[in-house]
């Protein structure tokens, strides 16, 4: 339909284009790029994914809990020490992770494999909201609508409502709490960081996007410029705090004596750290789990291993480069992520002797699955395109979905992507 009418459509397209410019959907300073067909599912489609994802977060508590437990099983995710001890402290709403985005490659009910856990400052509600919004007022979607219903889940006030269910199991005074979105402000999504906070303000409450180096702690309380602060959305993520663990001491001494409730805790590190995957694959820790998860485990979660130690692996995996990817335990945004079979041999040699017992893990390169998308590239075009479906839980239940597009196997914001809007048909 689009492309027999190519002219009409780009005037469409561009009319969006502009939109998305003058909205928020801003990342690192500019629009986001975006496919002019959304990303479509089918109502069994969602049901599919809302099962997947929630049965996966049945299987991050037991591990979380087992760590919680057990200092020898500690010992095999590899945490600083400052982090242990942050992530042993009492939660007080008890829901280790709160606010995840669990990342995979998805066809269907029987064919999907996990990229990744994002539980540590998951991000992009935003993106997808508001380019959904813009999409679904175009006129190709009128055009195609036909009688459907089209449904993009709401992700930003959905979660405001969450986590103040969560504050209210911790509360610690009367009255209604003070917000602060919690993040490093070079690392900030800062127009994703207004939209929430306008979404705690529309609830009545006072809300602030704080750099963490800007928190005051005295008299065992937390304040921003003078207002005590009650309630935290962390937004910091953990190998970041590492880095700049000094640089905290007013969230970290307010975190250490629950001065404040904090979401989320510290506690969804054990899952967000890539060695997450590797400690699955253990076969001495399958007490943990029934044989329907272990089966869930061997086909779903692609195998991983500690980029260190004996030669043998590093001699493993310099052989079989098409077969591997490795990754840093704990980055974000694809950061020192490097794809075998995308590399020559050089290359490849090059990036793993520089990897090798630097914590990275190795992992089985999965192959993506395909669409076709419409882009624009001066002009309307068709393309084959890879995508990764990320899922959103709120306090451990599906909450809507981020999909991004590209043509290369390294599906990231950080090279050559595009945002295509998640749309459940019925």
């Amino acid at each position: 339909m689009v492309l027999r009418e190519k002219d009409y459509y780009e005037k469409d397209y561009l009319n969006i284009a502009e939109k998305v410019k003058n909205s928020s959907a801003i990342y690192k300073g500019k629009p986001v790029p975006f496919t002019y067909n959304p990303m479509f599912f089918t109502k069994e489609d969602e049901e599919n994914i809302k099962y997947i994802m929630e049965y996966m977060m049945k299987i991050c508590d037991k591990v979380t809990y087992e760590y919680i437990k057990n200092a020898e099983f500690r010992k095999r995710f590899l945490f600083p020490k400052e982090i242990e001890e942050l992530i042993l402290l009492e939660n007080p709403y008890d829901v280790n992770i709160p606010i995840a985005r669990f990342d995979m490659f998805y066809k269907d009910n029987d064919n999907f494999k996990f990229c990744e856990l994002n539980t540590d400052g998951s991000s992009a509600m935003n993106e997808d909201n508001t380019i959904a919004r813009i999409l679904l007022e175009s006129k190709a979607m009128e055009d195609f609508k036909n009688g459907k219903e089209f449904i993009n889940r709401e992700l930003i006030d959905k979660w405001v409502d969450e986590s103040l269910k969560l504050y209210e199991k911790a509360r610690f005074r009367e009255g209604n709490p003070n917000v602060a979105i919690v993040d490093f402000k070079e690392s900030a999504t800062i127009y994703e960081f207004i939209e929430f906070k306008k979404a705690y303000e529309r609830r009545g409450l006072k809300a602030f996007i704080v750099d963490p180096r800007d928190l005051v702690y005295r008299d065992e309380k937390l304040y921003y410029d003078n207002t005590r602060i009650d309630l935290i959305y962390r937004r910091i993520v953990t190998f970041e705090l590492i880095e700049k663990f000094s640089e905290a001491e007013a969230f970290i001494k307010a975190y250490k004596n629950k001065s404040v409730v904090t979401i989320g805790s510290l506690r969804s590190q054990v899952a967000h750290n890539k060695i997450f995957f590797k400690v699955l694959h253990d076969e001495d820790i399958r007490y943990l789990f029934e044989d329907e998860e272990i089966d869930f485990i061997k086909k779903h979660i692609p195998y991983t291993g500690i980029f260190g130690g004996e030669k043998r692996v590093f001699n493993e995996v310099l052989v079989n480069k098409d077969k591997y990817v490795i990754k840093p335990m704990d980055m974000n945004a694809s950061q020192g992520v490097l794809i075998g079979r995308d590399l020559d041999s050089a290359t490849w040699q090059k990036g793993l002797e520089k990897a090798f017992d630097n914590n990275y893990i190795y992992q089985e390169f999965v192959e993506p699955f395909e669409r076709e998308f419409i882009v624009y590239e001066e002009g309307l075009k068709k393309k084959k395109l890879k995508y990764l479906v990320g899922a959103f839980l709120y306090n451990k239940k599906y909450a809507g979905m981020y999909t991004r597009v590209s043509e290369n196997n390294l599906i990231s914001g950080v090279k050559d992507y595009y945002t295509a809007a998640n749309v459940i048909v019925k």
